[in-house]
């Protein structure tokens, strides 16, 4: 079997895993999203009642391989009656650890905006919540992108650790077309410029994420 056939002989299997993959990333963005954001603000927060719950879950998260979490979360939790389909634990597992990373980039973000700014937000009357939301974090938010974006960007990649909790994504579709070809070189190479495209893809929101923000900016 020629290159030419290989390709397109594992091509609707590696491209239905790929679909599997972006649905992935996708979900788990949004999840570690959802989950960075107040986490940041729980970390920056003058209590310590919110900063050390905040604090060990970022510690935990960041501490421990993504790999281990993903079983602890699939082969662990039903040893005390908590069951996820590979579907769920793949992106709670996936959500969890983008939201801590998420939420360091962000708090990273909100410590580089002056003092000042807080002191001006007082001033005009505003509380720590109301200057938080309407003055830091949409200073802090420009700031953060990049990182944010390049943790997003990875999610990509780490999407492949779900194989191993039997979830069809592009890299269990890839060995499954090669213990059928035997050919596992030109299909892990097919299947680096499949995750490579993905990457670009998003890379090019993350550009004009950066435009629209910094435009906002530079109008006010």
């Amino acid at each position: 079997m020629n290159l030419v056939e290989l390709l397109r002989e594992a091509a609707p299997v590696m491209l239905t895993g790929a679909g599997y993959t972006l649905l992935f990333a996708v979900a788990a963005m949004l999840g570690g999203l959802v989950l960075g954001f107040p986490t940041a603000v729980m970390r920056i927060a003058p209590w310590a009642l919110l900063r050390w719950p905040a604090s060990l879950y970022v510690s935990a998260m960041r501490g421990t391989p993504l790999l281990v979490q993903l079983f602890v979360i699939y082969y662990g939790l039903p040893s005390v009656g908590i069951e996820f389909t590979p579907v769920t634990a793949g992106i709670l597992a996936l959500s969890l650890n983008a939201g801590a990373y998420l939420s360091e980039s962000l708090r990273g973000a909100i410590r580089s905006i002056g003092i000042g700014q807080w002191r001006a937000s007082y001033s005009l009357g505003l509380t720590y919540g109301q200057a938080l939301r309407f003055v830091v974090l949409p200073q802090a938010l420009r700031v953060a992108v990049p990182s944010m974006s390049n943790t997003l960007i990875s999610l990509i990649k780490d999407t492949s650790l779900v194989s191993v909790i039997t979830m069809t994504e592009l890299m269990l579709a890839t060995k499954e077309v090669i213990a059928t070809t035997f050919q596992p070189l030109p299909l892990y190479i097919a299947a680096a410029c499949i995750y490579w495209v993905l990457s670009l893809v998003f890379e090019q929101l993350q550009r004009y994420a950066e435009q629209r923000l910094n435009r906002g900016h530079q109008q006010h």
